[in-house]
């Protein structure tokens, strides 16, 4: 995908969890299935930071190639088996427990659309960025290895097309519970 169709998938995914926060009481966006199991509000939460605080910065670092490394650190391979197949695999990934890594519960659905649109308003802003980019400057990810500024653009998108099943999950819980 270039990077004008990431942006436009990443919005049509994003339009659907604000039709979801829209659609649920605000009980039910911080009901949690079990204590370690995260609630709607925690998840929304989480994509909002990991995107802004972590993947958009990546990428946003390796555009100014001062702050990037070079030259380009290798993929693992899992990063290039999730990348060859353009998604993660549907799954729950689960890392240990951290305060660090525990999303906050929101204060408000207000704070979750808004938090949301920041990070279109970021994506917007990037995607032209990418347009003849060079792909020799590359961030570690954590599991993934060295991700040049596109492929972090593109993390943001796959990361929120992949909580699609962690929302659906927890609905259908809450349908239940």
């Amino acid at each position: 995908m270039d990077s004008n169709q990431i942006l436009q998938s990443f919005q049509k995914v994003t339009e659907r969890y604000i039709q979801e926060i829209e659609r649920l009481e605000w009980e039910q966006m911080l009901r949690k299935p079990s204590e370690d199991e995260w609630s709607l509000g925690q998840m929304y939460m989480h994509l909002i930071n990991s995107a802004l605080y972590m993947q958009l910065k990546n990428a946003e670092a390796c555009l100014d190639h001062s702050t990037a490394a070079a030259p380009a650190e290798e993929k693992t391979e899992r990063g290039r088996a999730v990348f060859a197949q353009g998604s993660f695999p549907p799954i729950a990934i689960r890392v240990p427990p951290s305060d660090q890594y525990i999303p906050p519960q929101p204060a408000g659905k207000d704070q979750i659309i808004d938090g949301l649109m920041q990070v279109v308003s970021r994506m917007q802003d990037i995607e032209p960025q990418l347009k003849g980019v060079s792909l020799a400057y590359t961030r570690p990810h954590p599991g993934f290895g060295g991700l040049n500024a596109k492929e972090w653009f593109w993390l943001v998108e796959m990361h929120y097309r992949h909580h699609l099943h962690q929302q659906e999950r927890l609905k259908a819980w809450l349908r239940t519970g």
